[in-house]
């Protein structure tokens, strides 16, 4: 069964709760939820973190090579100053759809730079929750055609 990973970064543990007119109300475990469901329905089986540590994240990425087939990253404020989990996304050589709840490019400038776009096959940003399901669409979608 192909497998994939959904990973988070700092803050997201506090969704819901944390800047609701920019994140919304919608919790991580809500979105794992959903995720799941929909991960179900496509016949992937689905890996689910978040941490708060930039140094765990890394060796969530290092732990995947070789066990989950693809990654889904909302890497929060780290995709904006983490060369070091660009790097570590680099070295596993899987493929990676960087997501967003807010449309990062309509926000802060220093939020317009992303060092995970670079590498990632595509930036999903701006639809809320929906974005992580938009996510699992196209990673699938990239799986399945094998290209």
């Amino acid at each position: 069964m192909t497998s994939v990973l959904v990973l988070n970064g700092p803050n997201l543990n506090l969704l819901g709760t944390r800047q609701p007119e920019v994140y919304g109300r919608t919790t991580l475990p809500m979105i794992e939820t959903q995720c799941r469901a929909h991960a179900d329905s496509l016949g992937l089986a689905l890996d689910f973190m978040q941490s708060n540590h930039e140094g765990v994240l890394i060796d969530t990425i290092h732990a995947a090579r070789g066990v989950q087939d693809g990654l889904i990253l909302n890497a929060g404020a780290l995709t904006h100053t983490s060369v070091a989990i660009r790097d570590a996304l680099s070295s596993v050589e899987l493929p990676v759809v960087e997501v967003h709840l807010s449309n990062i490019h309509a926000r802060e400038p220093f939020r317009h730079v992303s060092h995970i776009a670079p590498i990632a096959l595509g930036q999903i940003c701006g639809f809320g929750p929906q974005s992580y399901i938009l996510a699992l669409d196209a990673l699938n979608g990239h799986l399945k055609s094998g290209i």
